[in-house]
């Protein structure tokens, strides 16, 4: 219902907070309100109280449209007003430790309408066992959605019990839980209209030739989304993921084992994927090219995959014309460049987000990319020992629908943002972050040239280079590069070793940084501060 999630109080707590008016008056303002006024805030006009006249249905959806916090207090003001919130919340979320149970009755009374609900256990303590999960789903049978996070005392058995009082479960999300194939088995065979299954570090799964398969069940007609990550044996699901022909979304994050096989398998059996992420998988060109087959495949995130090369990359763009974004993480490898990013440019016209980190591209493959993706919205530059003055030149002149540009530890100067002022007419978003060469200075210029640019600058800022998609700030669903968090580091603070010359030259470089900050920040202060007297 568009609610925000909130941790639920016990509901003794509420009822004392009710019958105690001592308690409920204690953070009223102080200040002196005439009776008039009074009645008028309660909704009293001419000796009538409209609000108590408002039915349930439209007081719950005032409730629906309030922050979490809000709806606490509300439901705080009489019982009706307690009643009503707990009638229309549909998303509940709670701390799943063992001393729970005993106030899961009243819990799940007052909150009966739930539809979404996350348990949450810190992983230092006790979770909520399989009798407090089964009272759950006696007290919740219209359930559609569950996250269970660190829930180690659950087992086989008690997700057997949910799987059959839940049958309308669609979204099933658990991470660091102990249960088994056994347990993920019941929910694959009872839940038919799941969707949406996501599995993280499933503990109770066995690794070795003995491994329980999971699935298919009677879920893998529905389901349309599958993430596994960090998993000893993530293949075990190889039989749920190769008969769900409805498959759109298939994820695979740091899971063992040789996938190329089950890739081949899958994109023969299900030809409707759109969106695929493999990251830091034993994959290679074979399994990359299999997703060929899917002709409707619009996302395609490579990250970590040193056996994937501009081979793999080219089998893709042939086929694969609907495409819209590609994030592609060489982990400097430079088996992926300029050849693959010439096939995609040449055949994938429809390419809106493009993401390159540790990977070396030039102005060939990004002029070409830049003339033939009209589309091209959103492009992440990162790593890259090739991007410099020249590249950021040929992007600016021929980039015209570019929006979103964020370059990361590139060799960029002061010239490549001179040249980002004069193109790029659609240009919202610049940020730079471990450039070097890129001064205070020449983010300023391109601010002063381009009043509608918002620019970010972050410092240099000298550290092991382990990017991911998550660095560079295109977000899952691409539509927000976040904004930057300035931050000074400054030679000095990296090890190294301890000889004098070293030492000085650090604090030397050091010195240079602060000044370089200092400065920037105080013409930052003089512009504002000039601004505000011509106000």
């Amino acid at each position: 219902m568009g609610q925000s999630s909130s941790t639920a109080g016990i509901p003794s707590g509420l009822n004392r907070s009710e019958n105690n008016p001592s308690h409920r008056t204690k953070n009223r303002s102080t200040a002196v309100i005439s009776p008039m006024d009074a009645e008028e805030k309660a909704g009293i006009v001419g000796g009538r109280d409209y609000i108590s006249e408002l039915p349930d249905d439209c007081l719950a959806c005032i409730f629906q449209s309030i922050g979490s916090g809000d709806r606490k207090r509300c439901s705080l003001v009489c019982r009706r007003w307690l009643h009503v919130e707990g009638q229309s919340r549909h998303r509940l979320s709670l701390n799943a430790q063992s001393d729970l149970l005993p106030f899961i009755p009243d819990l799940f009374s007052r909150f009966d309408a739930v539809t979404k609900l996350a348990l949450k256990c810190d992983r230092r303590s006790v979770s909520i066992g399989d009798h407090a999960l089964v009272l759950i789903s006696l007290r919740c049978p219209n359930l559609t959605r569950l996250k269970l996070r660190a829930c180690r005392e659950l087992t086989d058995a008690g997700m057997g019990a949910f799987a059959k009082n839940c049958k309308g479960l669609k979204k099933l999300s658990c991470g660091s839980c102990t249960f088994g194939a056994k347990g993920m088995n019941a929910v694959l065979d009872h839940c038919s209209a799941l969707e949406e299954l996501s599995v993280k570090r499933l503990r109770g799964i066995t690794d070795g030739p003995t491994a329980q398969p999971i699935g298919p069940g009677v879920a893998a007609s529905s389901l349309k989304s599958i993430c596994l990550k960090e998993l000893y044996n993530g293949q075990c699901f190889g039989q749920l993921i190769i008969a769900s022909k409805n498959l759109k979304t298939l994820k695979l994050f740091r899971c063992s084992g040789d996938w190329d096989e089950l890739l081949e398998l899958t994109a023969d059996r299900v030809t409707g994927l759109v969106e695929v992420h493999l990251e830091r998988l034993q994959v290679s060109d074979i399994g990359l090219s299999a997703m060929s087959n899917c002709l409707d495949l619009e996302i395609l995130h490579l990250v970590k995959t040193p056996e994937c090369t501009n081979a793999g990359l080219a089998s893709v763009a042939d086929r694969c014309k609907l495409l819209r974004k590609l994030h592609i993480d060489g982990w400097k490898t430079n088996r992926i460049g300029d050849e693959g990013l010439i096939a995609i440019a040449q055949r994938c016209p429809n390419l809106q987000e493009l993401v390159l980190i540790g990977v070396n591209p030039t102005s060939l493959s990004l002029g070409l990319l830049a003339s033939n993706c009209q589309h091209l919205e959103r492009l992440a530059l990162c790593g890259s020992e090739t991007i410099g003055d020249a590249e950021i030149s040929c992007i600016a002149a021929k980039c015209k629908a570019l929006r979103k540009l964020c370059i990361k530890n590139c060799p960029v100067s002061d010239h490549g943002m001179e040249a980002l002022a004069g193109g790029c007419p659609n240009l919202v978003k610049v940020k730079v972050k471990k450039c070097r060469g890129v001064t205070c200075e020449g983010a300023d210029w391109l601010r002063a040239s381009r009043g509608s640019l918002a620019v970010n600058l972050d410092t240099v800022e000298i550290e092991h280079q382990d990017a991911s998609t998550s660095d560079v700030g295109a977000q899952e669903n691409g539509a927000e590069f976040p904004s930057a968090v300035n931050q000074i580091t400054t030679v000095s603070d990296i090890p190294s070793s301890s000889n004098g010359r070293s030492t000085l030259f650090k604090a030397s470089l050091g010195l240079f940084a602060r000044r370089n900050f200092v400065a920037c920040t105080f013409r930052k202060w003089s512009n504002s501060n000039s601004s505000s007297r011509k106000n």
